[in-house]
């Protein structure tokens, strides 16, 4: 008899004798491992655990043994195939957490609402970006207003400056800027196509440096706009070998809201669905990331309260702290607020209120951020918004498309600010210190709320608008927006490559 059979009958003597039955099932789990696994030890240390139970089952079932597999440490493969059923065991649940919050505005805000605070909330963001736009060698040269409107008919100059107003005409746009002293009047000729294309593509209330030649009356002829913009950069990655999951828009308590397909991508998580291929992925998620629209909120907009399944705020936490009370507890949950999210509309938002919000502060794996915020994750820098901003930019920027938010998010790192244009459908505060502007250049770009899944890389850094988990709306349908919900964007954190994973599907 060989060892392994020897194995096999030692250890199903021991069931027996214990007083239990094992169902078929069970017993080909047990011969098909008997050489890679010490059974016997394993079903001794099962019936152990078994016996201090109050309810003791009859059989030692197949399920029985695949989760004791599963929480032993010295099966070292994560995915097995045994006699055609797979063994699930998670590599992220062996990989120590390693996150880092790099800067987050909940503790930091302080605006009264008066016209002090205002201006020096601009004042703030214009010291902020021209410190950023001064460390590109081709503005180092750059003056003040004051300085071009003093020089010589016929100079060549550079200044920092916010664009205040913007008018376009058949001959060109006209510009009226101001620093912190002084304000002119900038014109872009439309046969300069190049430069009169990026005029065009210019935002009020954006920080920028233009290069011009001094003209007749104090007037500016533009020759080119120099945007504050990221560097071209090399990303961090992580030694270990994690991968994140990027979430946003849950809108838990809509009628909306895709309650199967994210229970599907729990399932997931826990190694219950998918093939082989995406079970593997998901051993190796040891983060959820969340951008904001965790629940649909109450009166957010007109209408909702028919469009409501749970029209209580608080009653939506409970079932959304209970939904992610069910992901793996050795995965991390950071979470940011949304435009429909118990806080403050304005940016930046501080996180989502314990008042309304307590269950999913008593879960220790999830970390309640503002918004926006930035992390580490093992070393590669994510910034996290939810995004309000992009409608604003879809408007106002030619040819963006909400189709696109990757698109519209690019505009932001180019201007190095997340709500760029004052004014508009984003409500900003006018804080001391403007907690908008991209002053960490991240590795990941990671926002929501257009409910668009969407990705590309952008000098270096990676974008990611994760989509949603809430069916198209009235209100989508009436404006033509088609959202892609249900999908979302996995990336691994040693490459910077991204798993898109789409939960609407039957393979799930």
């Amino acid at each position: 008899m060989s060892e392994s059979k020897e194995d096999v009958r030692k250890t199903i003597s021991l069931i027996i004798e214990s007083g239990y039955q094992v169902d078929r099932e069970a017993f080909e789990l047990l011969t098909s491992i008997s050489h890679r696994v010490d059974i016997y030890s394993l079903v001794k240390d099962l019936i152990e655990e078994i016996s201090l139970l109050s309810e003791k089952p009859l059989f030692i079932t197949r399920e029985i043994i695949e989760k004791k597999l599963v929480d032993k440490t010295d099966v070292t493969e994560t995915l097995r195939e045994v006699s055609g059923k797979y063994i699930f065991k998670p590599h992220a649940k062996e990989v120590e957490t390693d996150l880092k919050v790099l800067s987050d505005p909940t503790d930091k805000i302080s605006a009264t609402g008066s016209l002090k605070d205002c201006i020096e909330y601009f004042r703030n963001r214009f010291r902020k970006i021209s410190r950023i736009l001064r460390n590109r060698i081709d503005v180092r040269d750059a003056g003040s207003i004051s300085d071009a409107l003093k020089a010589p008919e016929n100079s060549k100059i550079k200044i920092l400056c916010m664009i205040m107003e913007k008018r376009e005409t058949k001959r060109g746009v006209f510009f009226r800027i101001e620093d912190l002293e002084d304000q002119a009047l900038a014109f872009v000729p439309a046969e300069n196509h190049e430069v009169y294309q990026k005029a065009q593509r210019a935002l009020l209330d954006q920080i920028v440096c233009i290069s011009s030649i001094k003209g007749k009356n104090n007037l500016l002829i533009v020759d080119d706009i120099i945007l504050p913009d990221v560097p071209l950069k090399k990303p961090n990655r992580s030694h270990a070998p994690v991968y994140v999951a990027l979430l946003s828009d849950l809108h838990v308590g809509s009628k909306m809201f895709m309650e199967k397909e994210f229970r599907q991508f729990i399932k997931w998580l826990r190694g219950e669905v998918g093939n082989k291929y995406l079970r593997e992925i998901s051993g190796y998620i040891k983060y959820v990331l969340i951008a904001g629209d965790i629940v649909d909120g109450v009166g957010i907009y007109p209408q909702q309260y028919e469009e409501l399944e749970i029209k209580d705020l608080y009653e939506q936490y409970k079932v959304a702290a209970r939904l992610l009370g069910e992901i793996p507890e050795y995965i991390d949950i950071i979470i940011i607020p949304g435009n429909h999210d118990a806080t403050r509309r304005a940016l930046p938002q501080p996180a989502i209120s314990k008042e309304y919000a307590e269950l999913l502060y008593e879960d220790e794996r999830i970390h309640m951020l503002g918004d926006p915020s930035v992390i580490s994750l093992h070393n590669v820098v994510v910034l996290l918004t939810h995004g309000r901003s992009l409608d604003d930019i879809i408007s106002a920027v030619p040819n963006m498309s909400f189709q696109s938010p990757d698109e519209a998010m690019k505009v932001l790192l180019q201007c190095r600010h997340l709500a760029p244009i004052y004014g508009m459908r984003t409500l900003i505060a006018s804080e001391k210190v403007d907690h908008l502007v991209i002053e960490n250049v991240p590795d990941i770009f990671h926002a929501g709320h257009i409910h668009v899944m969407k990705y590309s890389t952008y000098r270096g850094i990676l974008i990611a608008n994760s989509g949603a988990w809430q069916e198209q709306t009235e209100y989508q349908r009436e404006m033509g927006h088609i959202p892609n919900p249900g999908i979302i964007p996995v990336v691994n954190l040693q490459t910077l490559d991204v798993i898109p994973i789409d939960f609407t599907t039957t393979m799930m």
